[in-house]
């Protein structure tokens, strides 16, 4: 079985503010995998992830990461291991060039000006960006500026991705590029964790996904485990993919993606065909 990466175990979580973020959530995600946090606005996916980033620590439960425990760790050493992307990316670009861009992190994490070159170049190639390491990153797309922010993370060398809502804002091609990009760094070996709200992702890139529903774990499987109608999904504030919902108005047809879904309407399509021959 592969190993866990990130380990948490009954996390709980109060703001001041009053309400419990979480309250003793158990989550974890192993090495390799492509996972996916959802749930309503406040229901603690935010939370979840700023604890693996040690930004806020449990008020009780634990937390590891490679079999270390994060208690004692910090934003800075966390960073060594797991790369964050905003779901705005404009949080976090500041420089003037795309390529001194990607180069921070290197820098802070006191990279040799060898490996700082090589994983900038790396970065910026494997997100295509290479054209682009001279151009000034606020005058870019609002998908290009994603990948720069991702370009930054890998730079680092990180074992986990973690990104906020990454499609949020973006177009159709834009998004599928990026979930693309994603799927080839995670063929490569990074481990990713996506925050969405966006069903039709979870439906076609990811392999495991878990809902919080009020600061409370819900559900943690497959997404066509989610989908397969035996979930009060609604309930958590969520909705099947379209191909989902239009599958179960099909009769004999139950698909999680698009591919499925037209593979299984044209085998009936077919079928009917021979029978009416």
């Amino acid at each position: 079985m592969p190993d866990i990466l990130l380990d948490m175990k009954k996390v709980m979580f109060a703001y001041n503010s009053g309400g419990q973020a979480l309250a003793g959530v158990d989550f974890a995600v192993e090495a390799g995998a492509f996972a996916a946090i959802v749930g309503r606005n406040g229901s603690g996916k935010t939370t979840l992830t700023r604890m693996a980033m040690s930004l806020i620590k449990p008020a009780s439960g634990t937390i590891s990461f490679g079999g270390q425990d994060t208690a004692k760790l910090t934003p800075a050493d966390m960073a060594r291991s797991i790369g964050y992307v905003f779901q705005n990316p404009d949080r976090q670009i500041f420089r003037d060039t795309v390529a001194k861009e990607v180069a921070y992190g290197p820098e802070q994490l006191a990279f040799t000006p060898e490996e700082i070159n090589q994983s900038v170049a790396w970065a910026l190639r494997v997100t295509g960006l290479t054209e682009l390491a001279g151009s000034f990153p606020r005058l870019l797309s609002r998908g290009q500026k994603q990948k720069v922010a991702i370009a930054s993370a890998i730079a680092m060398r990180p074992k986990m991705l973690i990104l906020d809502e990454p499609t949020s804002g973006q177009d159709p091609w834009d998004a599928q590029n990026l979930m693309e990009l994603l799927t080839e760094l995670n063929q490569q070996g990074i481990t990713i964790l996506l925050v969405t709200h966006d069903m039709e992702l979870i439906a076609k890139y990811v392999d495991r996904v878990t809902v919080l529903d009020s600061g409370n774990k819900v559900f943690d499987g497959k997404p066509s485990e989610l989908f397969n109608g035996n979930h009060t999904i609604n309930a958590w504030g969520l909705l099947p993919p379209t191909t989902v919902a239009l599958g179960r108005q099909l009769a004999g047809i139950t698909a999680d993606n698009a591919e499925e879904l037209i593979k299984q309407v044209t085998t009936v399509i077919n079928r009917r065909k021979e029978d009416h021959a």
